[in-house]
Formats: C-alpha cells, structure tokens, sequence
C-alpha cells in the first residue's frame, strides 16, 4: 500500500525532469513572479528559524552551484574566497555579495535564493535523533501549511497521513534518512490531484480553491481536473549536517494524460483501488469516482509493465 519509493538522484533517467539536479523549466519567469506575489501577500510562507543560519548558506551554496553547473546559459557564479558573484540572466539579477555575510544581500540567503528556483523548499535540521522542520519556503504546496508545521519533528508534521505510522512507513523512512550522506541526495514521487491547474492550493488559500473542486461534473472531469506528480528531492548539507528537501510539483490534466494509453490504464486501476482512508486524505472522495468512470474505457485489462516511461511514440 504504501512505499518509500526513494532511489538516488542522479542525473538522466526517465523523464527530462531528472537531467539535472533542480528542474528549470519554461514557466520559470512565471513561477518566480508568482511566488513574489504570494510572499508580499503572505511573508510567513517563507521562515526560518534563527539557529539554521548555516544551513541557508549551504541552501544558498547547493543551489547556486548546481544552477550554474547545469544551465551555464541562464546563471553563472563566480567565486573569489568569500566574494561572490551571482548572475541570474532570466531574472535579470547580478548580484556580488560576501559569503556568510547576510547583510550583503536583499533578504536572508536562503529567501535569496529560493526566490530563483521553483518549486517548494523545507529545511530539516536533526538533533536529538530526529529531524525537525525548522525552516522553509512553501508558496505551492499541495493541501498543508509551512506556519502550521515549522518547528515540529518528522512524525508530527507527517501526524495527518493515514495507514502508514500503524505500518511503520515513517519509522523506517526516518532511520533511513537520518544516515543520509552528504553527495548522495536521494529522492522519490508523490501524488496527489487538484481541480483546475492550480499549484497553490494551500490552507491558508482555501477560500480560492477550495469551492472549486465542488464543480466537478462527469461532464467537465476530464478537462478540469489535473493529476499532481511531486519530484521530491533531499540533499545532507555540508556545514549544518541539516537536510534540504524540495518539492517540485506537475500537473496535467486528466484529459491529457489519457493519451497516453499506459498511463490512462494505471491512473483507472489506482483510483479505482484506492483505499478508502488513502482517498479521503487526498481529498478525493467527492469526485473519485467521476474519475474512475472517465478513464474506464481506455483500460482494456492489459498487464503492464514497470516503470514511468509512456511506452509510446507519440500522442
């Protein structure tokens, strides 16, 4: 029922999504005036706590290198000791700054530079045999609350998530990522689904979103409705010895994915077979089977192979 699923994150694989250590697609502009947005309109999605400073630098190193490394035509960092050099050509930003030294940049340096890369950010520090979150920028998360969440441990934030605590899931989960080793990120996917191709659909939004699952039709699931895949990614960081975890979300609607024939068969036979409390933390109940009868006819009762991939040329 459930599974860990983690697997080292490396470069290549399966889908482009992995050909680099974070995703920077086409909606990047987009992506990074949107979280602006949100965050003049709610600054508490991004916080860390005050003891986590040297982790910020670590966010702030980890990404700044992996950015420059991976598309050398959109960022470039320049190192001279603790003088800095960062060019971000998209956001036209150039930025010289001193290292350790947060007064030398416009906000905090893990706000600086989580404000250039999509997708959402915890930071874990691990003491007394456990992890905590203790830090974050959280502006597209699906269905929970950084201001809600900061400070607590491992099995307080993932308290909601039925079925696996009985099962041990997150003491195994834990254990293991507990002896993370620093170089050797790791990562695995999760989904969920969302009405309307809507990132944000956070507590604290719910008045916008929330009403918009309550018009759900058969008629209107297929277009309307859009399955959430996550690539979540966690990296040890070198001077905190803290966890950097980031959730990068997708969505596509149903009516898309339905062109592919594996994906369309698999999405019917994991609705269909949800378990009950699965499907109620979801939030499906009110439209599941709505989805069930949509991809229904596609699903002609073949096997299927393992894997991600679309087994298919084109669509």
């Amino acid at each position: 029922m459930y599974s860990v699923n983690m697997e080292p994150h490396v470069r290549g694989g399966a889908s482009p999504v992995y050909n680099a250590m974070f995703d920077i697609d086409e909606h990047y502009v987009g992506d990074m005036a949107d979280r602006a947005i949100t965050l003049d309109q709610d600054p508490l999605r991004c916080q860390v706590l005050p003891h986590m400073e040297t982790a910020e630098w670590d966010t702030l190193e980890l990404l700044m290198e992996n950015l420059a490394n991976d598309y050398p035509e959109h960022f470039s960092l320049t190192k001279n000791d603790d003088e800095w050099h960062w060019i971000n050509r998209p956001l036209d930003i150039d930025q010289k700054f001193t290292f350790g030294r947060e007064e030398t940049l416009p906000f905090g340096p893990f706000e600086y530079i989580t404000r250039q890369v999509q997708g959402d950010f915890s930071l874990q520090d691990q003491r007394d045999n456990n992890l905590y979150m203790d830090g974050g920028m959280v502006t597209s998360q699906a269905d929970w609350s950084l201001n809600f969440d900061v400070g607590m441990s491992f099995h307080e934030w993932h308290g909601p998530v039925p079925l696996a605590h009985e099962s041990g899931v997150f003491d195994r989960a834990l254990q293991y990522l507990l002896r993370m080793q620093c170089g050797k990120p790791v990562r695995r996917l999760n989904w969920t689904m969302t009405a309307n191709p809507r990132l944000d659909t956070s507590p604290e939004n719910y008045p916008l979103w929330g009403p918009e699952k309550a018009a759900i039709t058969p008629e209107n699931v297929g277009h309307r409705m859009c399955l959430r895949v996550e690539l979540q990614t966690l990296y040890r960081l070198p001077r905190s010895n803290a966890i950097l975890f980031s959730i990068r979300g997708y969505l596509i609607r149903l009516e898309e994915l339905a062109k592919v024939k594996k994906w369309a068969v698999r999405m019917h036979r994991v609705i269909r077979d949800l378990h009950p409390r699965i499907a109620e933390y979801k939030g499906l109940p009110r439209y599941r089977q709505y989805v069930v009868d949509y991809f229904a006819p596609h699903d002609d009762g073949r096997v299927l192979n393992a894997g991600i991939g679309p087994e298919q040329d084109g669509i």
